[in-house]
């Protein structure tokens, strides 16, 4: 039986189709993670454990090489794991991937839609693949175009939609099969400030609606949307928790230097202490400190004078979750 959506609002206001409940227990569960390549010298991925529950966002985070993508593969199926386990809705992606990936779905990085074909056909070929009963396949299509509002487009082909449009096709598409586990690859890399905050909006919708949601992002404003973050460098979970838990684990205190000469400063004090606690953003500087705060921020106050630098204002500042991503990924670099 078909399920039964509501008429479509205004696209700044998409409602969200209904999608299947998860049972009780973790949605995605991954227990010491392993993927070596033959040639490879280190593990692509190594050892890495989390679970995330039904209704939870989880977003995974780390620079380039870190390992999420490799990660993301394993738990879709599309890469072996060299060993550990992982499981979707309980079912095992190695021992039983056909089962796992209708539990699933996934939302690419970049359109991979089929341009020779409309947007509803898009959705129609798709359902037909993972087994959607052929009665059903067009109702639910029109159903979910209209929930995006998009139904007045549905026999038009991708190449007359922009990028944050063709990513509510894809998502629409990747609903067809009413998948209990939806993955995110950096899904709003080159959409627009406003098509990125009606995406969230819909993220956190499926999400109340008990989807178990894991998304890859480096916007960090967006990853503060996420009920729990995992942090990747050189193939390990480094650190886990919420937006706030991860900043609040962090050692020192953040101070915030304003200078004349900003991109003076950054090199000296790299060079004057660990680089990791030295970042630059635009004309300030975020620096690591141990101990007093005040009492370090007038000994590099001074420190930037004898090199000719003045220190315009000097504060203590809490940390963000771009602090957070830069200690990190510096650390590990030095680690690696």
């Amino acid at each position: 039986m078909s399920r039964k959506y509501t008429a479509a609002p205004p696209p700044s206001r998409l409602a969200t189709p209904t999608i299947a409940r998860v049972p009780a227990g973790f949605a995605v569960e991954v227990l010491d993670l392993v993927k070596r390549y033959p040639k490879g010298k280190v593990n692509a991925v190594d050892g890495v454990s989390f679970a995330a529950s039904p209704g939870e966002v989880f977003g995974l985070l780390g620079p380039n090489g870190a390992g999420k993508t490799t990660t993301v593969g394993m738990l879709t199926t599309r890469v072996r794991p060299t060993s550990g386990t992982a499981r979707i809705v309980g079912v095992d992606v190695v021992g039983d991937p056909v089962t796992a990936r209708q539990q699933l779905a996934v939302v690419p990085q970049r359109s991979n839609l089929d341009r020779s074909i409309s947007i509803r056909d898009n959705l129609i070929f798709h359902a037909a693949y993972h087994g959607v009963p052929a009665r059903e396949r067009e109702e639910r299509a029109d159903e979910l175009l209209d929930q995006f509002g998009l139904l007045d487009r549905a026999r038009e082909k991708p190449d007359f939609f922009s990028g944050g449009q063709s990513q509510r096709v894809m998502i629409a598409r990747a609903l067809m099969h009413e998948p209990r586990v939806l993955f995110l690859d950096e899904p709003t890399s080159g959409v627009d400030p406003i098509a990125r905050r009606a995406f969230w909006a819909m993220i956190n919708q499926l999400a109340d609606q008990g989807a178990a949601i894991l998304v890859t992002t480096h916007y960090l404003e967006e990853a503060e949307q996420c009920n729990r973050l995992g942090f990747m460098v050189a193939g390990e979970l480094v650190a886990e928790g919420t937006p706030s838990g991860v900043k609040a684990a962090q050692g020192g205190r953040v101070l915030e230097i304003y200078a004349d000469e900003p991109l003076r400063a950054v090199a000296l004090l790299k060079t004057a202490m660990e680089p990791w606690r030295v970042s630059l953003f635009g004309d300030r500087l975020h620096v690591i400190v141990d101990g007093d705060a005040p009492a370090a921020a007038r000994e590099l106050t001074a420190r930037l004078a004898r090199e000719g630098i003045r220190v315009l204002d000097a504060r203590e500042e809490d940390y963000s979750l771009e602090d957070v991503f830069l200690v990190i990924a510096e650390k590990g670099a030095v680690a690696a």
